[in-house]
């Protein structure tokens, strides 16, 4: 099914490399991060398709608003999400999750869930990294906001300890 999403990703994104490249890598981070907290097979899923589908708002919101701020990301993207989902083999209940996720995966607060805490890290490393955040700005946030310690091992290995 990850394959599938994958592709249906890609084909939604309608060749923009940046925005194929980012989801690609945020699914990457929060797959490796999710492994390495043992994370049980059913919230790791939901974070793996969450991870793929997290910006699924962004081409509309640049068409829209002219933006792809993040909150009106989670603005636009549960509701995205739910349609883009019909055509995959997933029950409600994991739908209904991934699309909570989708609509706050920019809230920092009251963050409930390993997946949603995991989505938070992997989204934040590789904006990170795209976005060349220095050591202060990266240090900063992974103390206010990292919970995992394979998240704050990612971290500290890609930004922290050089």
């Amino acid at each position: 099914m990850i394959a599938n999403i994958t592709q249906g990703m890609i084909a939604l994104s309608k060749g923009n490399l940046h925005d194929i490249n980012h989801f690609l890598m945020v699914w990457a981070y929060a797959r490796n991060i999710g492994l390495m907290e043992a994370l049980d097979q059913r919230t790791q899923d939901i974070l793996e398709i969450a991870a793929l589908v997290h910006d699924i708002a962004c081409p509309l919101c640049r068409e829209k608003y002219g933006s792809t701020a993040g909150k009106l990301q989670e603005q636009e993207g549960a509701t995205l999400t739910e349609h883009f989902l019909k055509e995959y083999d997933i029950d409600e209940e994991m739908k209904n999750r991934i699309c909570y996720l989708i609509g706050h995966h920019h809230t920092f607060t009251q963050i409930e869930g390993m997946d949603y805490q995991i989505l938070i890290e992997a989204d934040y490393l590789v904006n990170a990294i795209e976005n060349g955040w220095g050591k202060d700005n990266v240090s900063n946030f992974v103390s206010k906001f990292f919970k995992t310690s394979a998240g704050i091992g990612l971290a500290k290995n890609l930004f922290l300890e050089y």
